[in-house]
């Protein structure tokens, strides 16, 4: 057994795999109408987003009567100013730093759709 892919549920599974796509550089794997699929060219598990018309965006940190959030994708760069250059380029994309940001060394943003994701 192998895990293949990550799927993230999204009203609009091919603008949010534009969006990952635009951050990691992955190829297009799969392109439905109710699912997208990224992978790396080296090979390894993938992202997919799945269409999911009644989805609700988590909240981070998730108060009382928050959709929690499920999980969260973590994405390692080396150094400060690979740091600021990510952070710039998520938010140009469409993402939104998140406004708790709970370690000095971590950036806390949410994409498009409304999942949190670091750096």
């Amino acid at each position: 057994m192998k895990l293949t892919s990550v799927v993230l549920d999204a009203p609009d599974p091919r603008m949010l795999a534009e969006f990952y796509r635009g951050l990691l550089g992955w190829p297009v794997a799969a392109d439905e109408p109710d699912w997208v699929t990224l992978r790396p060219a080296g090979g390894g598990p993938g992202l997919s987003f799945q269409l999911e018309p009644r989805h609700v965006r988590p909240g981070w940190p998730a108060g009382p009567g928050d959709q929690q959030m499920q999980l969260h994708l973590d994405f390692e760069v080396e150094g400060q100013a690979a740091l600021e250059t990510a952070v710039a380029n998520a938010v140009a994309a469409g993402a939104t730093m998140a406004q708790v940001q709970p370690q000095p060394d971590v950036r806390v943003l949410i994409d498009p759709a409304g999942h949190p994701f670091c750096f």
